[in-house]
């Protein structure tokens, strides 16, 4: 069964495909995980399964930053891809990165995105507060406020799913591998249910964008 969904995922796709580069680091990768258990595979299955002629294509490099991302975006962004899923910024966090960098790097990648015709859903990453209030501010902004500005679809936060309601912060963990960064299968799962509706919503917009003018 695994064999046969991983030369499903690998198949041509057929003309009238959407095709969906999801453009990200280790999370969209699927470090830690499984080939089939990662963010690509388990958000290919969830819209197969709701009938979406899509193919999802893994642009997800461990360890990138959005630096990285940018450097990448346009040789990333081929003819045949409709649509982007931009889920970047984690890293730079981790590095303690200033957010005016990010904040270029990532307008950078939207601008390629708008200059290749491909419509696009940002993925926010929240800041931890080890680097303070101001840092947090700062960084919390970027991917909203750019999201709006180059009209793209936008979803609050890769981990929003794992925090339910009336949970403590720690309740996530049990949707967390072993190094408390990346999510288990489960946490896939809970955070594919959680996006995959913007991601139909993308899917929407694409073909919408391909339709022939009547």
């Amino acid at each position: 069964m695994v064999l046969a969904g991983l030369l499903a995922l690998a198949a041509p796709a057929r003309a009238d495909t959407t095709e969906i580069l999801a453009l990200g680091d280790s999370l969209t990768q699927g470090y830690g995980l499984p080939a089939a258990e990662g963010f690509v595979p388990q958000l290919q299955a969830w819209l197969d399964a709701r009938g979406h002629d899509v193919r999802i294509v893994n642009g997800g490099v461990s360890g990138d930053t959005t630096r990285g991302g940018l450097a990448r975006v346009d040789w990333s962004l081929t003819p045949d891809i409709d649509a982007m899923i931009v889920t970047l910024g984690g890293n730079d966090i981790l590095r303690g990165l200033d957010p005016a960098d990010t904040r270029h790097n990532l307008r950078g990648i939207l601008e390629a995105g708008r200059a290749k015709g491909v419509e696009m859903l940002v993925i926010g990453i929240a800041a931890a507060s080890n680097y303070g209030s101001d840092y947090k501010t700062a960084f919390d902004a970027i991917h909203p406020e750019l999201a709006e500005e180059a009209g793209a679809l936008y979803e609050p936060g890769f981990f929003a799913a794992l925090r339910e309601e009336g949970d403590d912060a720690g309740a996530a963990l049990r949707y967390m591998q072993a190094d408390g960064i990346h999510p288990n299968a489960e946490g896939v799962a809970r955070i594919v249910d959680r996006i995959g509706p913007r991601v139909e919503d993308l899917i929407r917009r694409a073909g919408a964008a391909d339709a022939p003018e009547g």
